[in-house]
């Protein structure tokens, strides 16, 4: 009972997060044509976004280790809210910022909540560490059901409602909120090892290159997640031409995904015993 009164507590913080997180993807190339952007300034905004999450995942673990990750979970829903608001304007370089608050937003989402989890699991609550993996896969289940949701929800606000293409940014604010209040009022801080960032760099750089298998396993992930990142930025140009219903083939593309997940472990249970070589 007191483990799964110490998840409902992750979770209340951790699930409405991801879900302000989705809600923000069927419509952000469309917003941004309907400011009246030409392909290569939109390109551009993404790259601001990217490149921004590239440059703070570098930094994110240490930055969260020092602030503290109860207040780093904080300051993702507060920046992440004013990455939401900038949507408002149809000033290029205001958008460029909030592209870099979203960044940031997503570096931290990304580091802070789970590395918080795992200290409180561990090292407050000396909770067996393989229970650690029962949260993370409900966490994993969950996330696939409100991406899904996500596509619906931002769907009938942009569409249903007749509220445009801002309306599901504004509809992240209030999840966002509650997210940050829910962390101030029911988790207690902890900090990590600190350590120098530039100690940090140089012993995963030596692991990076010592390890033939671990250079090869980044190569081919960050050969995947380009296709990914080259995917989410076509996919609405191709299919906004034909009146394609945005909400709705994001939700079909987060439920194809969930599908792809239950269809792998299904491979590698029991039954089957298929292995991923």
């Amino acid at each position: 009972p007191a483990f799964r009164r110490f998840q409902r507590c992750f979770y209340r913080v951790y699930l409405p997060a991801l879900a302000a997180d989705w809600l923000q993807g069927p419509y952000l190339y469309r917003l941004y044509r309907h400011y009246r952007f030409l392909e290569g300034q939109i390109a551009v905004l993404y790259v601001c976004g990217l490149a921004a999450s590239v440059l703070f995942g570098l930094v994110s673990s240490s930055l969260v280790d020092r602030l503290g990750r109860k207040k780093s979970c904080v300051l993702f829903s507060l920046t992440y809210s004013v990455c939401c608001l900038v949507k408002l304007s149809r000033d290029y370089l205001v958008l460029a910022v909030g592209r870099v608050l979203g960044g940031l937003s997503t570096a931290l989402l990304f580091s802070a909540f789970e590395a918080w989890y795992v200290h409180e699991h561990v090292e407050r609550y000396d909770f067996p560490g393989e229970w650690v993996t029962v949260t993370f896969s409900r966490v994993a289940f969950w996330n696939n059901v409100i991406a899904v949701g996500a596509g619906g929800v931002a769907e009938l606000f942009a569409e249903g409602l007749g509220l445009g293409p801002v309306a599901p940014f504004m509809v992240s604010i209030p999840l966002l909120v509650l997210s940050g209040v829910f962390a101030v009022k029911n988790w207690d801080e902890n900090y990590g090892e600190k350590r120098a960032f530039s100690k940090t760099c140089g012993d995963g750089l030596r692991r990076l290159l010592s390890d033939r298998r671990v250079l090869l396993l980044g190569t081919v992930q960050a050969l995947f997640e380009s296709v990914i990142y080259i995917f989410i930025f076509l996919w609405t140009p191709v299919l906004d031409p034909h009146g394609a219903p945005l909400g709705i083939v994001f939700a079909a593309f987060m439920a194809s995904s969930a599908l792809g997940s239950a269809l792998y472990r299904l491979a590698v249970s029991a039954p089957y015993r298929l292995q991923p070589g």
